[in-house]
C-alpha cells in the first residue's frame, strides 16, 4: 500500500483553506459531536487544551465559547490553515504550525489534547498517539474523531469498477482513492501508546450532491481529494473519470442526488 505523502497533505489544504468551512458539512456536524462529549468530562475553567490539525479555528472558537478562560492552543501543518485561524480566533488563542508525529511542545504540557477529523491523514497511529500521550499531564485526557474505514466507499467501488469497465483492472489494488483505518487499529494504536480507560466507537454521517462532479469539486475544495500519489494517469485516464461518474450514478445515484458517505470514529483514553 502506498504511503501518504505529507508534502502533498499540506499543501492540498493549504490551497484549500479559504473555501474548508464552506465545503465540510460532515466536519462540522462532527464538531459539534465532539463539543458536547467534551461537556460530559470535568473541564477545570483554566483548563490547557491542544487541538490537533486544528484547521480554521472552528473547533477552538467553539471550545472558548463553551469554556472561557480556557488556555487554547491549536497546531495545523497548513500555513493558510492557520492563518484563516488567526482571522477567527482572539489573540489570547496560541496557533503552531507543526506535525502532529512530532509535537513542538514540552512533556506533559496540557490537560486535554483534541483532534477532529485529522488522523486519518496519518499511515500510522502509534507514533502520533505516543506524542499525544507525552505531551499530556497524568489524568490527562484525550477525545478525538477521525474519518474510518467504509468512508468514501461509493467513491471507490466506483472507481474500481470504472477501472475494470476500461480495460485496466491492473489498477484497482492501488485505484488512488484513500485508505482509512478501522475501529480496532485505533484501538489498538491506543493501547499501544500506553492509553487507559479506551473507548472507540463510530457513526456514520451522509451527505447528498447534486452529480458526481460536484461531489469531486466539493471533495477538492477542501484539499482532502487523497493524500496519496495518483496512479495510472495518461491519454485514457479522462475515458476512466467519465466511466467512474456513470457507474457512481448507475449503482447510488437517486432523483434527489448522489450520496457519499462517512464512517466518523471517536475515541477517548487517558493518560
Amino acid at each position: 500500500m502506498a504511503r501518504i505523502d505529507r508534502q502533498r497533505v499540506q499543501s492540498s489544504f493549504h490551497r484549500g483553506a479559504g473555501a474548508y468551512d464552506q465545503h465540510t458539512p460532515v466536519q462540522q456536524r462532527v464538531l459539534q459531536h465532539l463539543i458536547q462529549l467534551i461537556g460530559q468530562y470535568p473541564f477545570a475553567p483554566n483548563a490547557t487544551v491542544l487541538d490537533i490539525g486544528c484547521g480554521t479555528g472552528r473547533l477552538l472558537e467553539l471550545l472558548g465559547h463553551c469554556f472561557p478562560g480556557t488556555a487554547l492552543t491549536g497546531l495545523d501543518l497548513a500555513p493558510n490553515m492557520l492563518q484563516q485561524a488567526a482571522e477567527r480566533l482572539p489573540a489570547t488563542v496560541r496557533l503552531v504550525q507543526g506535525d502532529a508525529e512530532q509535537l513542538p511542545f514540552g512533556n506533559s504540557s496540557f490537560q486535554m489534547v483534541l483532534s477532529s477529523s485529522t488522523f486519518q491523514w496519518l499511515d500510522t497511529l502509534q507514533c502520533c498517539f505516543e506524542e499525544v500521550r507525552r505531551v499530556l499531564e497524568p489524568e490527562g485526557l484525550f477525545l478525538f474523531s477521525l474519518f474510518g474505514e467504509g468512508t468514501l466507499f461509493e467513491l471507490r467501488e466506483s472507481w474500481c469498477q470504472a477501472l475494470l469497465n476500461t480495460g485496466r483492472a491492473g489498477e484497482t489494488a492501488n485505484n488512488g482513492t484513500h485508505r482509512f483505518h478501522d475501529s480496532e487499529q485505533v484501538r489498538h494504536a491506543m493501547e499501544l501508546a500506553g492509553f487507559r480507560d479506551i473507548s472507540v466507537w463510530s457513526g456514520l454521517e451522509q451527505i447528498w450532491y447534486p452529480d458526481v462532479p460536484h461531489l469531486l469539486q466539493a471533495i477538492k475544495r477542501i484539499g482532502a481529494g487523497t493524500a496519496r500519489p495518483p496512479s495510472g494517469g495518461g491519454l485514457g485516464w479522462r475515458r476512466v473519470l467519465h466511466e467512474m461518474a456513470a457507474v457512481y450514478c448507475e449503482r447510488f445515484g437517486t432523483p434527489d442526488g448522489v450520496p457519499v458517505s462517512y464512517t466518523v470514529i471517536y475515541a477517548t483514553g487517558k493518560r
